[in-house]
């Protein structure tokens, strides 16, 4: 009897062991393929990098304070992205193929987040409301950027990274002149918001001048075409009997009063 006793308690306690090991290994495989946890310096890490994601990982741990993401092939970063992360201090998007980031695409982030690298991108333009109440310092260099009104506001409203400022180079921008200068340079000599609104106001200004110009011409042709059937109906009358001219031009004289 005590035989099949003893048989049934290690079947048991090996299922037991299998259930526990199972259980223990779960976490380890629910992250996204090429992600990982650690932990660095005491601060937990969730590292992705050169793991050929698309978008941002929605498994990542909502207690990470360091977070991986370089060098992939993530294009856009949607509203929320990051919004499950209350506790992220480092965010890292380098290397990536971002061309696009939604307003609100970091919120949630401002109150801890002090490191955003977006260098070595796709991004040409970006509204400064996606940055919006971000303390962070950024890293923007690396991208081709068209530089111009909105991306002297952006700059202004974010905090650089210092190894940042040197890497704005402008890519494309409405002057030629700029392109290929430190962004910081232009700005250093130029208001592009303020030229934008010269320029602006001075399309305004040649397009009124040419509906004037329109008018004017008009006018010009409308009183010469008067003048010439005014002057042709003069020789007319003229060519008639003299009884008849006078009842025309008595017609006429009351048609013009």
């Amino acid at each position: 009897w005590s035989s099949p006793r003893l048989c049934l308690s290690r079947s048991s306690l090996f299922l037991l062991l299998l259930v526990l090991l199972g259980s223990c290994l779960h976490p380890a495989t629910a992250f996204s393929k090429g992600c990982y946890p650690s932990e660095e310096e005491g601060l937990k890490t969730f590292r992705c990098s050169n793991a050929q994601l698309t978008e941002v990982p929605r498994d990542i741990p909502n207690d990470t304070n360091k977070l991986y993401l370089d060098f992939n092939q993530i294009p856009f970063l949607p509203r929320d992205a990051f919004r499950d992360l209350p506790l992220l201090l480092e965010l890292d998007l380098s290397h990536n193929a971002v061309s696009r980031i939604e307003s609100g695409a970091f919120q949630g982030l401002a109150e801890h987040l002090h490191s955003l690298d977006l260098s070595s991108n796709r991004l040409v333009s970006v509204s400064k409301d996606a940055f919006s109440n971000l303390k962070a310092k950024v890293n923007l260099s690396n991208n081709p950027w068209l530089c111009d009104c909105r991306l002297q506001e952006l700059i202004r409203a974010v905090e650089l990274a210092a190894d940042s400022s040197r890497g704005i180079v402008c890519d494309s921008s409405p002057q030629e002149e700029h392109v290929g200068k430190a962004f910081l340079q232009v700005m250093a000599d130029t208001d592009l918001c303020n030229v934008y609104k010269k320029t602006t106001d001075i399309a305004m200004l040649v397009t009124m001048f040419g509906w004037f110009a329109m008018v004017i011409s008009y006018l010009v042709y409308y009183v010469r075409q008067n003048q010439e059937d005014a002057r042709r109906h003069l020789e007319y009358l003229k060519s008639l009997p003299s009884k008849q001219r006078r009842s025309e031009e008595s017609s006429t004289i009351s048609t013009v009063v």
